[in-house]
């Protein structure tokens, strides 16, 4: 009997280093191939619309465009692609706004590599990832903990520069990190002041670390 062909899977992150290292844990793995790689948004999808995938295991905080965005772009043009999001950030901050935009599953970077393997096989077979600590938010959410909390009705790049605001960044740098102008993210700014009834950056930072947005 032929052996089943591995999972053929793309690694979407703009640090080389941190590809490098998934391809190093993922070459141990025989049911595991990772097939391509991709360094921005952009990339990541011109290549989710040239290949069959198995899988796309891709980071939250790309230069171009967000993993968010970049999800929902890719559900939207190939629903049947599983997306496997892997980010630096708490589990509060983006797993429940990544499962509703699409994705399959939601894990941690400082996981073990066991567990990455686990997720992939997981999420390529057509099932869903869910670790303990998202599994608790999820909860929180359908008991009504977090319901109606202002900042779940910010878009995804309203809430991302949210963050980025509350971690410290001026505007200017977010413009940068984000390949966007300073006029752009300050009419995020006003926005987000404006949805959540804030004033300023003071009390948008209060917020997010009131709520646990913060890494």
């Amino acid at each position: 009997m032929a052996a089943a062909k591995p999972y053929r899977i793309l690694i979407v992150d703009d640090h080389a280093i941190v590809r490098e290292g998934l391809k190093q844990i993922l070459a141990e793995v025989d049911d595991i191939e990772v097939a391509g790689e991709a360094d921005c948004s952009s990339r990541a999808l011109q290549m989710a619309r040239s290949e069959p995938w198995d899988l796309v295991l891709m980071d939250i905080t790309m230069p171009d465009r967000s993993g968010l965005e970049t999800l929902e772009l890719i559900k939207k043009e190939q629903p049947a692609i599983k997306v496997l999001m892997l980010s630096m950030h708490r589990e509060t901050q983006y797993a429940v706004r990544a499962l509703k935009s699409g994705a399959a599953g939601y894990l941690n970077k400082q996981s073990a590599p066991d567990q990455l393997v686990a997720a992939i096989r997981l999420v390529a077979s057509g099932k869903k990832y869910i670790s303990a600590e998202v599994a608790q938010e999820l909860a929180s959410q359908v008991s009504g903990e977090r319901e109606g909390l202002p900042h779940e009705s910010l878009s995804n790049r309203e809430y991302q520069t949210l963050c980025m605001i509350a971690s410290g960044l001026p505007v200017s740098a977010i413009a940068d990190q984000l390949a966007l102008s300073v006029k752009t993210i300050s009419m995020y700014r006003a926005r987000m002041l404006k949805k959540m009834q804030l004033k300023n950056n003071a009390e948008l930072t209060h917020y997010a670390i009131r709520h646990g947005l913060l890494d």
